[in-house]
């Protein structure tokens, strides 16, 4: 089989290069890979031949660690405390709870000669709520030991910082500069995967800013180096040395690699390293809105372009935003000069600004643009934050009976709404103010893309492109307006009971 492997590989090899010598000049153009283009651009001698003197150096200061853990779990024993209770092994006797042992394993890398340790914080997290991290150990590539302190960890970021003691300096390593990072710059990853030490593997950087959906640090280095489980917390090296990412995760359909792993950017960990080392608390910048991403929907009721920019539902009393001037249904576009995109968004980009900074930010407002400044407060939790979201689909049928007479005909084809206008006796049954103004959704067709948004009987609507309305007629004029505007969607302000308005861009229905 090796042989009839190098035949055909022989044959290919010959092939290609008696193509490649028949090939003459196309044209008087140069072509895109002449010698005198490539010899400019192409790896500095000896990059793509050997990483074998770049690894020697840099991987004494890449280590394993594992960690004991102690789990509570129920005995399930149907016979607990009946004479067959021995025929089910150790398992404690008379029911309860009992504990076994768990261990974890990963990777991470020594950033001072001192034993300060860099690594994942789900590598030193205990599994699940119902264990307790016993000890964690660090074990050098001469598989010395050392019984490590946990100095801080940060689970938005996932990381951590640990501590061992030695007698003696330790080999480290430096963080580099991961923005000056390119698509398709060579990185070397060094790590413990599946327990398996001082693993090396080479790649390239895939993609930067990719998102994840992880949260407020979502902007990963992408990499088609192989990461596997047991490499989490490790180091991605640059050629020069430099560590510029900290390996985080994979996408993997089969839990191997498949070539899409992640790294958190050097330029991103560093700091909540040097703060998590100084035994503070990490703390974000926030602006105080709730965003949605500028959709196809979004961007055709406002007539701007998709993508660009993000969409403020929501301002929170007291906060940056709400002193800065900013308003619900504005679209942010840039911060402190860094446009806000997919890759990079609202969130991302304010978290990773210190805590009191006036930050210019630039907004599209009816069209038209503006430019505010916010001094930055402290973003609260995660969990405070998720608190405060929005749910379209929960149910709220609070109107009684049906009642499409105030219903207009152009809200009825184009949204597949019938409304009737606010009463104070309706005021009272979906539970908003009696000095509220809007509109009444009686019926919603589900099959409307309305309806498939989540609006539902009983909700409000409170504007219609930023314009108030507040009886059937205004909807239906607004309505019309769009139509004859050629607007492929509206964006509606809707409020339900007592929440705080949301916006839905509706997409209008072809008659």
């Amino acid at each position: 089989m090796r042989y009839a492997y190098g035949i055909s590989a022989a044959l290919l090899l010959a092939g290609s290069a008696a193509t490649l010598t028949g090939i003459g000049p196309a044209g008087a153009q140069t072509a895109a890979n002449d010698s005198s283009v490539i010899r400019n651009l192409a790896p500095r001698a000896g990059a793509p031949m050997s990483f074998a003197d770049l690894t020697e150096q840099l991987q004494p200061a890449v280590v394993n660690i594992s960690t004991t853990q102690r789990v509570r779990v129920t005995n399930n024993n149907p016979f607990a405390g009946t004479p067959f209770d021995g025929l089910f092994g150790n398992r404690q006797r008379g029911g309860g709870e009992q504990t076994r042992e768990a261990q974890s394993l990963g990777s991470g890398f020594i950033i001072s000669a001192d034993g300060y340790v860099v690594t994942n914080n789900h590598v030193v997290a205990p599994g699940d709520r119902n264990a307790t991290i016993e000890s964690i150990t660090v074990i050098m590539p001469d598989r010395t030991e050392y019984e490590a302190e946990l100095v801080g960890r940060d689970a938005a970021s996932d990381i951590a910082v640990l501590k061992i003691k030695a007698d003696k300096p330790l080999p480290f390593v430096k963080f580099g500069d991961s923005a000056a990072a390119r698509v398709g710059d060579w990185i070397i990853a060094i790590g413990n995967p599946f327990g398996l030490g001082g693993t090396v593997t080479t790649g390239i950087v895939s993609a930067i800013h990719r998102r994840t959906g992880q949260g407020a640090y979502d902007s990963f280095l992408q990499t088609d180096a192989s990461i596997n489980r047991g490499n989490s917390g490790g180091p991605m090296f640059d050629l020069n040395g430099n560590v510029i990412g900290i390996n985080n995760a994979i996408i993997s359909p089969t839990g191997g690699n498949v070539g899409i792993g992640f790294a958190i950017p050097a330029e991103v960990a560093a700091p909540i390293v040097e703060t998590l080392k100084n035994g503070e608390k990490i703390e974000r910048g926030y602006l105080g809105v709730q965003i949605s991403a500028l959709s196809e929907d979004l961007a055709d009721s406002l007539g701007l372009e998709k993508n660009q920019g993000e969409f403020v539902q929501r301002v929170e009393p007291g906060e940056a935003a709400q002193k800065a001037g900013i308003q619900a249904g504005d679209v942010i576009t840039k911060v402190n000069g860094k446009a806000v995109t997919p890759d990079q968004t609202l969130s991302y980009l304010v978290a990773n600004l210190p805590i009191g900074t006036n930050v210019p930010i630039e907004l599209v407002r009816n069209g038209k643009t503006m430019k505010v400044n916010a001094k930055l407060g402290t973003r609260p939790s995660e969990e405070e934050l998720a608190s405060n979201s929005f749910d379209p689909d929960a149910q709220d049928d609070a109107m009684g009976q049906d009642d499409n007479g105030a219903s207009a005909k152009a809200t009825a084809e184009a949204l597949g709404l019938s409304v009737v206008d606010l009463t104070p006796q309706i005021a009272r049954q979906i539970g908003v103010p009696s000095s509220q103004k809007g509109v009444v959704v009686s019926t919603v067709n589900p099959n409307s893309d309305a309806g498939q948004k989540g609006i539902k009987r009983g909700f409000l609507i409170v504007s219609v492109n930023r314009q108030p309305v507040t009886n059937a007629a205004e909807l239906d004029s607004a309505i019309n307006s769009a139509i004859r505007s050629k607007r492929e969607a509206v964006l509606l302000q809707i409020r339900r009971g007592a929440r705080d308005p949301q916006f839905v861009a509706v997409r209008l229905q072809d008659n």
